[in-house]
């Protein structure tokens, strides 16, 4: 049988060292081809060449302002590489931005921390044309309905909070995610009214706490 050929996109060596490991045992066979650290170098390989699965993270670097990250990122991809398959293995935990990547068209979704070793379940079934959410992420969108605070928050709103959390300023979140500085704003105003939030101590505190800073 031969082996899946899966692209792994992670800026963390560690990482891609334990997709490997993960994925040199699993059923069907599964090898990683070629990796990327920074979004630039992920739409290189896919300009390049070919694979069966893609598992990227959420959070992607930039290195010379060619790629993306986070949702735009996603979106460029389905709408570039339809027929791509792409499991999302991520530390976001989110409710309102894991619902987003499924709504973009995501295939697959895997907690980076607790669920790993569901990488290889999630990389067989979105090959054979099924969604897969591994058990830790599937219960942060089981538990949404009892969290006001963070299903009070859009997607774009809470994309914002994680980048101001990164340490982005306002001007340079509208450059990445291609709006304009005023909506950035409006979006970040937004987002600590919703959440109650009065400075930006207390808005690192929520984006470090809610899964939304890496």
């Amino acid at each position: 049988m031969e082996a899946l050929r899966i692209y792994v996109a992670d800026d963390h060596s560690v990482v891609v060292a334990g997709v490997r490991a993960i994925l040199q045992r699993a059923h069907p066979p599964m090898k990683v081809v070629a990796t990327a650290d920074s979004g630039e170098a992920l739409l290189g390989l896919l300009e390049g060449g070919r694979c069966d699965v893609l598992v990227t993270d959420f959070a992607m670097p930039q290195r010379q302002g060619r790629g993306q990250d986070g949702l735009r990122m996603l979106q460029s991809l389905r709408r570039d590489y339809p027929q791509l398959r792409i499991v999302v293995l991520t530390v976001i935990d989110n409710p309102s931005i894991l619902r987003a990547m499924l709504e973009l068209g995501v295939h697959g979704l895997v907690g980076k921390i607790s669920a790993m070793e569901d990488l290889a379940h999630a990389i067989a079934a979105v090959n054979a044309g099924r969604g897969y959410v591994s058990a830790d992420l599937q219960a942060k969108l089981d538990t949404d309905a009892d969290m006001p605070t963070l299903a009070g928050l859009s997607a774009r709103e809470a994309e914002v909070v994680r980048l101001f959390a990164d340490g982005m300023s306002v001007s340079e979140i509208a450059q990445r995610l291609h709006r304009s500085v005023k909506t950035i704003s409006h979006q970040k105003t937004d987002a600590m009214r919703k959440l109650g939030i009065e400075n930006h101590s207390q808005l690192y505190a929520y984006a470090r706490d809610h899964g939304l800073k890496p």
